[in-house]
């Protein structure tokens, strides 16, 4: 009986998920069903059932109610690492409701509160006109058919932290995407198992549809899940009939989502609440199976603002507010609208905490606030958001004490995909090891107008060899010390800890002279590390040979630019506009400058079996010169690049 009444309130709860909410008449005998339609008869079994459903699931409040024990549901929101959870506001907590049932639309403050915080109180028709039309939709050309195409200015953003869980699964989880799996196999990532190597395809071509479709929705699933702590995910949808569009993903009705879509208004909070509807749910299996059948939405030109606004919403807008360090700025921001990567940028000022000794607690926090607004604040909640779970505005470990109970929020945890920006080869910004060293080889690389993917087919790039681990351990003790923000600087007396911690031991002369103005940076130090024996606790390496590394990186533009690859022979064919792959040949050679390395290079070759892995490494191509360049060397420093065709574009 119990197995009969479970599958009685499945059924229910399906039924409630269609256009048309079963009757509220339910007083019909049942006797009455022999002598109808079998069209009535169907509704009045639906009815009957969902009666059943209705009575258990008002039991089930009442017996919570009164249970000492407290609902699972609603989840809380998560929040930094050492801190208690807090509870969902009542607001929070009536984001739809719980799997399966139709979801609701927001209040007019939910709505102002949502539209305020995406776009601020004043926002142009331009900016909003880039949000409203962008859909999440594969590029259609085969050499980069599994990217996402990005066809105007702002969402870059979303479309490419999605891009880079996309390429996660489809580079590292190909078997579960040919089975049809709704979720990823319980493998937490190359770094949990060292040994195991990770290896993926350059075929793209060769990608079916429903692979790269699975792989979007199983993206979307685990991103929107990771910004409500694992535990629940919000849905957001369009209603533009008064009834929700319940269309399949097999795209047979794709372009009836699209005509209905045509002219719909988003320019107020009123039209957001018009038009939206969301809906909450625990269990990913069934977050998969729901984005499965409103794919045609996400896909839609109404596609990338939905699946921000899922992810805020999946967090919390309380909890999205918390995260952030000034949350009276837009996320979008002017005048290119794009997913804010603000940067106050006044000059290159560096300034060290010790300065601050002499003040007292005021003091120092009025110093500190001053100094944050003169430094590079990196403002990029939306891309952190997607990449973290939270909306953290800045991209270095964990967090920045200032002093005087004021502190800077960056990101707490290791994640599966990380972030490389061409600001940090400026020295604007530090990138922590968090978003640097991945679970996985894929990064969103940031410009100062753009979001673009890097990503590796192999993950044993991602692996260190006897230079780089040395160079992490003294870089970690060395960053440890560094209150510039990210500077590369550290004091006198955070210098002689670093010297303790890691065992260096330099010559007093040598220690003078990095003393001798007071701070010591950090170039300075690692070439004195370089030139240290070993027996002292140094890298010096006679051979020349110790830390160099050959490999490959693809990098993914998926804006549509002119392409002139495979071209150069065909003379008066124009340019094709489409997004661009190009593929970086990326050698690191242990610790020369590339000038140097190329000055450097034996002309010769050994008789021994080696010579020609060590000319691969010795004797490179000409090194070729890209921003995109300046953010791979933020990653692997001294990495020379070189590539055929068109150079790489982060714009």
């Amino acid at each position: 009986m119990a197995d009969h009444e479970d599958e009685d309130l499945k059924m229910a709860l399906r039924l409630s998920m269609q256009h048309s909410p079963p009757e509220p008449k339910r007083s019909k005998p049942r006797d009455a069903a022999g002598a109808s339609s079998p069209e009535d008869s169907r509704r009045l079994q639906r009815e009957l059932m969902a009666a059943a459903a209705e009575k258990r699931l008002l039991a089930a409040r009442s017996a919570g109610a009164s249970s000492p024990t407290p609902s699972p549901s609603p989840s809380p929101v998560s929040t930094p690492n050492n801190e208690k959870p807090k509870p969902l506001s009542r607001r929070e907590g009536q984001f739809g409701v719980e799997d399966g049932r139709t979801g609701r639309e927001l209040s007019s403050e939910e709505a102002y509160q949502l539209f305020s915080m995406v776009f601020g109180g004043d926002v142009s028709k331009g900016i909003l006109a880039q949000w409203s039309n962008q859909g999440i939709r594969f590029s259609p050309d085969p050499e980069t058919s599994m990217g996402l195409v990005q066809h105007e200015g702002g969402p870059c953003g979303v479309l490419a932290a999605v891009q880079a869980f996309v390429l996660k699964c489809l580079l590292f989880f190909p078997d579960d995407l040919r089975k049809g799996a709704s979720t990823i196999s319980p493998i937490l990532g190359p770094k949990a198992s060292p040994r195991r190597q990770f290896q993926g395809s350059d075929n793209f071509s060769s990608l079916s549809d429903s692979e790269k479709l699975r792989a979007l929705i199983r993206s979307m699933s685990e991103i929107l899940f990771h910004c409500g702590s694992n535990k629940r995910a919000v849905i957001a949808t369009l209603s533009v009939t008064g009834k929700e569009l319940e269309v399949p993903a097999d795209g047979s009705k794709d372009e009836g989502t699209i005509k209905a879509l045509e002219g719909l208004p988003i320019e107020s909070a009123s039209d957001l609440q018009k038009i939206l509807r969301v809906e909450t749910y625990s269990v990913q299996a069934t977050v998969f199976r729901r984005l499965e059948a409103t794919l045609p939405f996400f896909q839609s030109r109404m596609g990338a603002l939905l699946f921000l606004i899922s992810a805020l919403l999946s967090r919390g807008l309380d909890a999205v507010q918390a995260d952030r360090d000034d949350p009276s700025l837009p996320l979008v921001t002017a005048p290119f609208g794009h997913a804010s990567q603000v940067t106050i940028i006044a000059s290159r000022i560096y300034c060290s905490i010790w300065w601050f000794n002499s003040y007292n607690a005021s003091d120092k926090c009025l110093v500190s606030y001053l100094l944050c607004k003169l430094m590079i604040v990196f403002w990029q909640e939306i891309v952190n958001l997607l990449l973290c779970g939270q909306a953290v505005p800045n991209v270095f470990d964990g967090r920045m004490d200032l002093g005087g109970g004021m502190f800077l929020k960056g990101v707490s945890t290791c994640v599966e995909v990380g972030f490389l920006t061409l600001l940090e080869s400026l020295n604007f910004c530090k990138v922590g090891q968090h978003l640097k060293c991945p679970n996985w080889p894929i990064w969103v690389v940031g410009s100062e107008s753009h979001y673009t993917v890097l990503f590796a087919l192999d993950t044993i790039v991602q692996e260190e060899n006897e230079l780089e681990e040395r160079e992490s351990q003294i870089r970690r003790a060395f960053d440890a010390q560094d209150q510039s923000g990210g500077g590369g600087f550290i004091g006198v007396e955070g210098f002689h800890q670093v010297l303790r911690e890691t065992d260096v031991r330099l010559p007093p002369e040598k220690v003078d002279q990095l003393c001798s103005s007071g701070f010591i940076v950090w170039s300075e130090f690692w070439q004195a590390i370089l030139d240290l024996d070993s027996s002292m606790g140094g890298l010096k390496d006679s051979s020349g040979l110790m830390g160099k590394k050959v490999f490959d990186l693809y990098h993914f533009n998926g804006i549509a630019k002119s392409d002139l690859n495979g071209q150069a022979n065909s003379g008066s064919e124009a340019p094709v506009q489409r997004p661009r792959l190009t593929k970086l040949r990326v050698s690191v050679p242990p610790r020369w400058t590339p000038e140097e390395f190329m000055a450097a290079a034996p002309s010769g070759s050994g008789g021994d079996q080696s010579s020609s892995r060590d000319a691969e490494v010795a004797k490179p191509e000409p090194p070729q010169h890209a921003p995109l360049v300046d953010c791979i060397r933020t990653r692997w420093p001294r990495a020379v690049c070189n590539w055929v065709g068109d150079p790489p574009s982060i714009v």
